[in-house]
């Protein structure tokens, strides 16, 4: 599923399931919870905090999953096409950072 299906599925689910999109403003407090969801868990089973017993069970790709739903609720509600934007990102990216990395003496 490209971004642009991802973003109709995402609107489908709303007009079928939800009553309406929350409003920006309720939506971006959701993405913050939700992306603080997958720090928690990465910090905790990657990061030098030990995990507590009921986080075990988390499931990092579900709370990816999360933001990923609230962004594209974000998109949709605010008239993005977030397919056009990220390659428009990931272009950007390639012709700025193409040596950038690879000249970096801190990644090798």
């Amino acid at each position: 599923m490209n971004i642009n299906d991802a973003q109709k599925a995402v609107d489908n689910w709303i007009k079928e399931h939800g009553v309406r999109y929350f409003n920006e403003l309720t939506n971006m407090a959701q993405l913050t919870e939700e992306v603080g969801e997958v720090a928690r868990i990465i910090a905790r089973r990657y990061g030098e905090q030990s995990e507590k017993e009921s986080d075990k069970n988390k499931d990092l790709g579900e709370e990816l999953a999360d933001v990923v739903f609230v962004v594209l609720c974000l998109a949709n509600q605010t008239g993005i096409d977030l397919q056009a934007a990220f390659d428009k990102k990931m272009d950007k990216k390639a012709e700025r950072d193409h040596d950038r990395h690879h000249n970096n003496k801190k990644l090798k």
